[in-house]
């Protein structure tokens, strides 16, 4: 990057920064960012950059890059060593970059080198440690806390940036400029017609957040809906809004996890929406045989899932999955369709809105960031920064097709008639 000149005065912190990033960077091909030292020297484009990344002190670098992962340059992000202004997406580009370099052993001996050259932090770190639940992976109890310590933040603070509806998961875009609200309740409708919905029908919705969907269900389809989440704090927001809009009567909200649904319970149409990633593969073929067995034959399942690409491989440990997402699991499409197969299901669509969850996530970090004092003062400066780079770099994820989301429609066939028409005309008609 042509940095800086040595000091005549010696090698300052400054100088071995300029080097280290000159090193690091000289076959990066993209130049339209910036950096700014804690002393206000930048360097970098001229021009309007799309993003400036921010060190805040001498042993910044260190703390990002002597033992270089996805994990530690979040923790980095989080212990504010650095922060970046302008289009925080964009600097996942350059994230891949710099963590995704094969790089000789004489070569990332120098970069250690010049690293060890610079002081440590000495600033206090924030104290806050990855997640961790004792008891087995996935058994009842733990899966109980992963999804609580995700969900049961305050309401307020997804307030702040979801859409009116409180509707957490990907929305469906007529066009690229539409706003989110409209795009909401364009997904609810959506998904309501893939169920081909009718007057009466039981509805459960798996892992059914605020109440978003059941809400529109009963009040536009006329269904009876009941909709199960783990988080506690979740389903008493969903139950107050039930009772405002008086859907009170159509429709309840239970604190349950799937695997506790009665057998006898039986329903016309199942929809899982945002829930899938907390399975895990191990339990997929429960989770499809419960889904299975709670629908009456001739009903339809209609799972909402991310999904990683099968080529996709991670190096080093996940952020998200320490900070966020604890003990979640992404897996490719088609061990999903596999196991719903296996436990009795047909596949009857397929469909994928992987640019529909980029758009999605877009605006919800320019949300958050619009409110960001407000989010601070709700939750903390950490919880605001762990929020604004998870989805973020959620994100870049869709926009590059490392990550996808899919919704897959099952039916439990009656006898081998799946009582679908022949055509999907029906979904798109307004």
């Amino acid at each position: 990057m042509g940095l800086l000149e040595k000091s005549l005065f010696g090698e300052t912190p400054t100088v071995v920064c300029a080097e280290f990033l000159d090193a690091l960077l000289a076959d990066y091909p993209r130049r339209d960012f910036q950096v700014r030292l804690w002393d206000g020297t930048t360097c970098g484009t001229e021009r309007q950059p799309r993003f400036t990344l921010v060190l805040k002190h001498p042993g910044a670098l260190r703390a990002m890059f002597l033992s270089p992962s996805e994990l530690a340059l979040g923790e980095a992000y989080i212990d504010d060593d650095y922060d970046i202004e302008g289009d925080v997406e964009a600097a996942f580009d350059l994230a891949d970059y710099l963590l995704g370099q094969e790089r000789s052993l004489w070569q990332s001996l120098d970069l250690t080198a010049r690293l060890q050259r610079l002081p440590g932090s000495d600033l206090p770190r924030t104290g806050l440690h990855p997640t961790g639940f004792p008891g087995p992976v996935h058994s009842k109890d733990r899966d109980r806390q992963a999804v609580r310590h995700h969900y049961d933040l305050p309401a307020e603070f997804y307030a702040l940036w979801l859409d009116r509806r409180m509707v957490y998961s990907c929305a469906y875009f007529a066009k690229p400029e539409e706003d989110l609200d409209t795009a909401q309740v364009r997904k609810l409708d959506y998904i309501c017609r893939k169920l081909r919905l009718r007057p009466g029908e039981r509805l459960l919705d798996i892992g059914c957040g605020w109440g978003g969907l059941i809400m529109h269900a009963a009040a536009h389809y006329s269904v009876e809906a009941v909709g199960i989440t783990l988080s506690v704090p979740q389903a008493d927001v969903a139950r107050k809004r039930l009772h405002e809009s008086a859907l009170n009567n159509r429709c309840r909200v239970e604190v349950c996890d799937y695997r506790d649904m009665e057998h006898d319970q039986q329903y016309d149409k199942i929809v899982s929406v945002g829930m899938f990633e907390h399975v895990g593969e191990e339990l997929l073929p429960e989770y499809f045989r419960r889904a299975c067995s709670l629908l009456r034959p001739g009903g339809v399942f209609l799972n909402h899932g991310i999904a990683y690409s099968a080529n996709y491989r991670r190096r080093g440990p996940s952020f998200t999955d320490r900070y966020v997402f604890p003990d979640g699991e992404l897996l490719p499409i088609s061990t999903s369709l596999r196991a719903a197969e296996l436990s009795g299901f047909e596949v009857r669509d397929v469909e994928s809105l992987r640019e529909h969850y980029a758009l999605t996530l877009h605006h919800w970090v320019r949300r958050l960031e619009a409110r960001a004092e407000e989010a601070r003062r709700i939750t903390n400066d950490n919880t605001y920064r762990i929020w604004r780079l998870y989805m973020a770099g959620a994100a870049h994820g869709f926009r590059t097709g490392r990550l996808n989301v899919y919704q897959t429609l099952l039916a439990r066939p009656r006898h081998g008639d799946s009582g679908l028409p022949l055509t999907r005309e029906d979904w798109y008609r307004v």
